[in-house]
């Protein structure tokens, strides 16, 4: 008997991209997340079971075991710090980047930088690693209006387009990092079920791999 497995996935566009790579590796919930009253689902295969999560809690329950493996943001595992984690391996879906955004020919700012972020602890370190302190502002959504009210002088935030900056007069001018979505995994889970867990990360990277070179040749 397969030891069971408890898969952690973040809601929203993490969880539309994630799903096809499981269905390759034959892991299909048999009720549809988005419509689904259930937090847990079971799957086709008797030994995994998915829980469906916010975006920022997916390291958590890693960490503390109460998901063997997660998929989560790389701005998240950077916020969370990664303990109790392992990082196999990218997914390479839901890509986008954390930058630093504000209105065009923003006067410089002397003192201290006001930044409207979700992200509190990425960005002081981001700031503090370029010697300048910042008074991060926590915001969880409608991070473009900040600047347009005065609330900040910029912000930090999740870009993939770049469409709602323009649309609301902001402009990109610094990149923290490049973001996909990554494969995490429990430390003691990677001990206890290590064959189990090592078969699923070996296919989930095989089924990447071969969408990448699609890709590449598109």
């Amino acid at each position: 008997m397969q030891q069971r497995l408890t898969i952690g996935l973040s809601k929203g566009r993490i969880l539309e991209e994630t799903l096809p790579l499981l269905a390759a590796a034959h892991i299909e919930p048999k009720e549809n997340p988005d419509t689904s009253r259930r937090l847990v689902l079971e799957t086709n295969d008797p030994s995994v079971a998915l829980v469906v999560l916010r975006a920022a809690d997916v390291p958590t329950y890693v960490q503390y075991g109460a998901a063997d493996i997660g998929v989560a943001g790389k701005d998240v595992l950077m916020e969370h710090g990664g303990e109790g984690l392992y990082e196999p391996l990218d997914l390479g879906i839901a890509r986008c980047r954390l930058m630093v955004a504000e209105k065009p020919g923003r006067p410089a700012v002397r003192g201290r930088l006001r930044v409207a972020t979700k992200f509190a602890e990425v960005t002081r370190r981001h700031f503090a690693a370029r010697g300048r302190q910042v008074e991060v502002i926590k915001l969880y959504g409608s991070m473009e209006l900040a600047p347009l009210v005065g609330l900040a002088d910029c912000i930090v935030d999740l870009v993939a387009t770049g469409k709602t900056l323009e649309a609301n007069g902001l402009e990109a001018v610094e990149s923290l990092a490049d973001v996909s979505a990554r494969l995490i995994v429990n430390k003691a889970a990677m001990k206890m079920k290590h064959r189990r867990i090592r078969g699923l990360v070996d296919q989930l990277s095989e089924i990447v791999e071969r969408r990448e070179d699609v890709r590449s040749h598109v």
